[in-house]
């Protein structure tokens, strides 16, 4: 009989173990076999808390995302309730350290490929964009008419995106300053185009 609580820590083990595995080798070449090894664990205990591969990539992905929704809401928290410093904040959020490490960047590659074939992650992934643009969109709607704030919300998630996407590419580490750095910008540039 599996010991009281075990559930929740067996989980989290194969999650990341599964972010590890991704990292070094790859979704094409992750296997159940190769996650439950590196976790340490049956192939067994993967079937019995995900079902199967896909069961454990969709928890991997919902893991990641929370993540991004638990940076963004620290940002969020301490900062002003401005919509410059609230924009500012989230653009943090997607670029903070647990967005932006190396095995991060790599999962989140692999999650954006796979959700073009796998339903579900297609699924997590709108819920992703949606969120962030609605987030957006609520900001500059403070400060900006509604169709402009709608442009300007459509751009800063195509640029953080972007930035993102171009930064993963490049290799060596995520310049998440440099990042910060140009979203600012757009954030200014939208807002004081308004104040003229």
């Amino acid at each position: 009989m599996p010991k009281k609580g075990i559930e929740p820590v067996r989980r989290e083990q194969l999650i990341r173990a599964t972010f590890q595995t991704i990292d070094e080798i790859g979704l094409a070449d992750a296997t159940v076999a190769t996650i439950a090894r590196k976790a340490g664990l049956s192939t067994g205990i993967v079937a019995h808390y995900f079902g199967d591969k896909d069961g454990l990539l969709n928890a991997a992905m919902r893991q990641i995302l929370r993540e991004l929704k638990t940076a963004v809401a620290r940002f969020r928290d301490t900062c002003a309730d401005d919509p410059r410093a609230q924009l500012r904040a989230i653009v943090d959020g997607n670029f903070d350290d647990s967005q932006t490490n190396g095995t991060a960047m790599r999962v989140w590659l692999t999650f954006w490929a796979a959700s073009m074939h796998q339903p579900e992650l297609a699924r997590l992934q709108r819920a992703n964009d949606q969120r962030l643009y609605s987030n957006l969109c609520h900001q500059f709607k403070r400060v900006l008419p509604a169709e402009q704030a709608t442009l300007a919300a459509r751009g800063l998630a195509a640029m953080v995106d972007g930035l993102w996407l171009r930064g993963s590419l490049v290799g060596g580490d995520f310049n998440a300053d440099n990042a910060r750095r140009i979203a600012y910008a757009y954030i200014d540039f939208q807002l004081q185009a308004n104040a003229l």
